[in-house]
């Protein structure tokens, strides 16, 4: 008797745990991240160090699967697979949602900010959020926490076949850009012949000769090698960079209150740990191009930003900014 009743509670709490097991199981989410890097380069680790800090806040509630290196396609088909929900998590500058709100690619607006803290305030200001609100309500893709905290860079360059100094050397280089109209009209003010292809393009284009130069930040050069093909590496600070990790809206909002705020979690832990490894590994990138005998050097950035001046001006004149673009520029130059 004894017996009988010790295996029925054995049998009842086997079944207890299975049952746990099951809910557990149910209850928590495999989301995918789709991203363009290769998976060693800075950029690549990071994006996976977030992944794996979302299952560990979570404690296993979500799972994040990582596709780099455009393993499910380019920009375009990613940002509709976010629509979809069936990818979750897209890191990648925000201004790639100037596809349905055109404003936003004001927000890296080439030469206008005076430095990253006059860009974040920029970045706060309820004209930008306004944008982004937009692209949520009608496209169903928002932002997981601030699209400024994450470091790209941790600044821009040139990376280029012919070595310039001034804006009035660098014309005629032909610079490939990637899809925005608003770079692509500033680059070609400045005197550049401006070609658009895929990322991933870059190399073979240069070595081809199709492309002079790319802009890139200073942490992807190495890792894309394209300072193989183009030697010269130039400092021009075009614009502050940060990290949209761009999500589908519905997921993210039907998300409980604590799940939320643990990925946000995760997003802040990672965003600072890019501040400081971005620029650290700059630092030792270039120590290494050196030594392979590639060529850094400084753009006399005043000479772009003076030439600029006339680029922002006849779009004001145009009525072509956005309204209160200007204003808001002006309002966050200096902290209040």
């Amino acid at each position: 008797m004894v017996q009988r009743r010790s295996l029925m509670f054995g049998l009842a709490g086997a079944l207890g745990v299975l049952v746990l097991t099951t809910a557990s199981a149910l209850a928590s989410q495999t989301w995918r991240m789709a991203h363009k890097m290769p998976p060693e380069s800075i950029e690549g680790r990071l994006f996976q160090t977030f992944a794996d800090l979302i299952e560990e806040k979570t404690e296993g509630a979500i799972r994040v699967q990582v596709f780099p290196a455009e393993q499910l396609g380019a920009d375009d088909a990613i940002l509709e697979q976010l629509q979809l929900g069936t990818v979750h998590i897209y890191p990648e500058g925000a201004t790639y949602l100037a596809k349905w709100v055109p404003d936003v690619r004001f927000m890296s607006a080439p030469f206008l900010f005076e430095d990253r803290d006059h860009w974040q305030r920029f970045m706060g200001t309820d004209l930008v959020q306004g944008w982004l609100r937009q692209v949520e309500e009608q496209e169903g893709i928002g932002l997981i926490g601030d699209s400024t905290a994450f470091v790209r860079g941790p600044y821009r360059v040139m990376v280029t076949s012919k070595p310039f100094t001034t804006v009035d050397e660098m014309a005629g280089t032909r610079l490939r850009m990637h899809p925005d109209e608003l770079a692509a009209a500033a680059w070609r003010h400045l005197g550049a012949e401006v070609r658009t292809l895929a990322w991933t393009e870059v190399y073979e284009s240069i070595s081809r000769g199709i492309v002079d130069a790319v802009n890139s930040p200073i942490a992807l050069v190495e890792p894309m090698r394209f300072y193989e093909v183009a030697p010269y590496v130039i400092r021009h600070d075009e614009y502050p960079q940060g990290m949209g990790f761009m999500t589908n809206a519905r997921v993210w909002n039907g998300l409980d209150e604590t799940t939320r705020a643990q990925v946000l979690a995760a997003h802040e832990a990672v965003s600072a740990m890019s501040v400081e490894q971005m620029t650290a590994e700059a630092d030792v990138s270039i120590e290494r191009m050196q030594a392979r005998g590639v060529t850094f050097s400084d753009a006399d950035i005043q000479s772009f930003v003076d030439k600029m001046r006339s680029f922002y001006a006849e779009l004001d004149a145009k009525g072509e900014l956005p309204e209160g673009f200007m204003a808001a520029v002006d309002a966050t130059r200096l902290a209040n």
